[in-house]
C-alpha cells in the first residue's frame, strides 16, 4: 500500500466501519441524520461512494459482495487492520489548528465517546494541552505588538477569546460526555 493520509471525512468513514461492517448506503444515511456525525458533515452520496472506493484501493477497507433475492448485489464494507490502525492513530491525536475544531475534532470526539470514555478523556486532555499552547502563542504575539498595531491587536484578541472559549467548552465536554449519568 502506498503512503497515504486520508482526509478527515475519510477517517470518519473508517470510524463507522470500526464500529461494524456497513453498506455504503447505510453510512451515507448516518451522514444525512440530525445526530452524531451527521451534525458535523454533509456529504453527497456520490462523494461517499467515491471516498469508500478510494479507501478500498488504499487497503483501508475491503468489500464483500452480498447477493440476495430481495435486493440487487451490494457491497458490505469491512475495516482492514491497516484501516483500523490508521483510524485509531487519528482518533487519539489532537487537531493541529484551531480551525479544525469544528469538523475534525467533533468527528474524533463523536467516535471516541462511542468507543470508550477513556479514549474520549485522553483526547480531550491532549486537545486541552494543544489549546493552551495556542493560547500562549497568541499571548506572546499580543505582547509583541506596538501601540500602532491596533487592528492586529484586535485580531489576536479575537483569536485569544476563541481559544479561551474552546478550553471552556472542552471542560464542559469532559463533564457532560465522560462523567457517568447518575441513576
Amino acid at each position: 500500500m502506498k503512503s497515504y493520509s486520508p482526509l478527515t471525512i475519510e477517517y470518519a468513514l473508517l470510524g463507522f466501519l470500526y464500529q461494524q461492517p456497513w453498506y455504503g448506503y447505510e453510512i451515507h444515511q448516518q451522514l444525512l441524520g440530525n445526530a452524531g456525525v451527521g451534525l458535523v458533515w454533509r456529504v453527497k452520496q456520490s462523494q461517499v461512494y467515491a471516498l469508500l472506493n478510494k479507501l478500498e484501493q488504499q487497503g483501508y477497507i475491503t468489500a464483500v459482495l452480498e447477493t440476495g433475492d430481495a435486493y440487487p448485489p451490494r457491497k458490505i464494507l469491512h475495516l482492514t487492520p491497516a484501516g483500523e490502525a490508521a483510524f485509531l492513530d487519528w482518533l487519539q491525536k489532537p487537531v493541529p489548528q484551531a480551525r479544525k475544531m469544528r469538523q475534525e475534532f467533533m468527528s474524533k470526539l463523536y467516535f471516541a465517546t462511542q468507543i470508550t470514555p477513556m479514549i474520549a478523556t485522553d483526547l480531550i486532555t491532549c486537545q486541552r494541552q494543544k489549546c493552551q499552547a495556542w493560547l500562549a502563542t497568541v499571548q506572546e504575539k499580543i505582547a509583541s505588538l506596538t501601540a500602532e498595531q491596533r487592528f492586529e491587536r484586535a485580531l489576536y484578541q479575537f483569536r485569544y477569546g476563541q481559544i479561551e472559549a474552546m478550553l471552556q467548552w472542552l471542560d464542559r465536554c469532559e463533564q457532560e460526555l465522560i462523567t457517568p449519568i447518575p441513576v
